[in-house]
């Protein structure tokens, strides 16, 4: 594993060891009692790092971001950002090409250290700072006056997810669902659902002789209370695979 030169804004001790894999630029945070301490910055395909920056205040640091720059429209609804050295949780990423004009990303998202909403728009093409902050896998329990709780699979701790970072995407929760959720400080700021559920059409038009899969899409309505839209010939009773992200109909499925 090739191994490239970083520059450090503080000198090291070996009080911290980390290592990651990450091909492109980016910088590597290091932050202590929820603040960023120390920014490093490399390039190439890897990095390996021995070192943590001395502070007055007795605290234990830990790599707590990795920032890499993507470009607007590769951002989804539960990634992290940085803008303005501050970190925001996107909300909703959508992306406009209009017929004539510049393709257009808007971003709403929401401040990590305050709480306070706000709304971006880019270039679709223009470089955003996004950043990879813990992420672990916990399975979806049940829901309460307090939002969605999941449980971590190795610790067996709970938490709780608030219904707004969950946004539309709650219904497709199902008992035991695997969903990867991101932790800033221990708080959960995104989620990650999987990208496709099989449900059941419960509700939809019946099929008419000599309708085509080609033909034009007909309202459908799940096993889970979703409303879709379905091939003709999908009937009612037919399992199906629904994209979690956006409700949209992938295939029948073929368990």
């Amino acid at each position: 594993m090739n191994t490239r030169p970083i520059r450090e804004s503080s000198n090291p001790n070996p009080a911290l060891n980390a290592s990651f894999s990450h091909s492109g630029e980016g910088k590597l945070w290091l932050t202590g009692a929820g603040k960023r301490t120390k920014s490093l910055v490399f390039c190439g395909d890897a990095l390996s790092l021995t070192g943590a920056a001395v502070y007055e205040a007795p605290r234990v640091l830990k790599v707590q971001d990795i920032i890499v720059k993507v470009i607007a429209s590769q951002i989804r609804k539960g990634n992290v950002v940085e803008v303005n050295d501050q970190l925001y949780v996107v909300l909703k990423a959508e992306s406009f090409f209009p017929g004539k004009g510049t393709p257009t990303t808007q971003i709403d998202m929401r401040r990590l250290s305050d709480g306070v909403k706000t709304v971006q728009r880019y270039r679709t093409t223009e470089q955003v700072e996004r950043a990879f902050i813990e992420t672990k896998e916990h399975n979806y329990l049940y829901e309460d006056a307090h939002g969605y709780a999941f449980m971590n699979n190795e610790s067996y701790e709970q938490v709780t997810v608030p219904a707004d970072v969950i946004g539309d995407q709650s219904i497709y929760l199902a008992e035991n669902m695997p969903c990867q959720i991101s932790l800033y400080n221990g708080v959960p700021v995104g989620i990650e659902l999987p990208a496709r559920v099989v449900l059941e059409v419960t509700e939809t038009e019946p099929v008419t002789k000599g309708q085509t899969a080609s033909s034009s899409y007909k309202p459908a309505t799940l096993s889970n209370g979703a409303r879709t839209t379905v091939p003709p010939h999908i009937s009612a009773g037919t399992r199906v695979v629904i994209m979690t992200e956006d409700g949209s109909y992938v295939e029948r499925a073929k368990d």
